[in-house]
């Protein structure tokens, strides 16, 4: 069992979550209707049990608030990093080693949420 199964990400500019999302992650999100608003669904394995999305509705705001998840951007984590400022966010902690678990960084993105990243290599 996974200890993660969803995640939300709660973007009060939709559009521009989406596209900073897309941008960092070099990778299209697709866009659904969900639970009352709009949902953009990050990649990932259904069978694997765990996925996430960007989420706008107006039960739900962004920015820092106590959680933060971590994306699996695996093999990717410098050039992903590297297109943040770029795509309108900020790096708050550069790539940093957690040996043996991998390496982290962690951003602030175009919505304010603070997000980890996490990769093995």
């Amino acid at each position: 069992m996974n200890a993660l199964n969803w995640f939300e990400l709660f973007a009060d500019d939709f559009e521009r979550a989406h596209k900073f999302y897309e941008r960092i992650l070099a990778r299209s999100l697709e866009v659904i209707e969900g639970m009352g608003g709009r949902m953009a669904l990050f990649p990932h394995v259904p069978e694997s049990g765990v996925g996430g999305c960007l989420s706008h509705s107006a039960e739900q705001q962004s920015g820092v608030g106590g959680t933060r998840v971590y994306l699996n951007v695996e093999g990717q984590l410098d050039a992903v990093v590297n297109r943040v400022p770029a795509a309108g966010g900020v790096i708050i902690q550069g790539k940093m080693s957690i040996a043996p678990h991998g390496f982290i960084a962690v951003i602030k993105d175009s919505e304010g949420n603070e997000v980890g990243l996490h990769s093995m290599s």
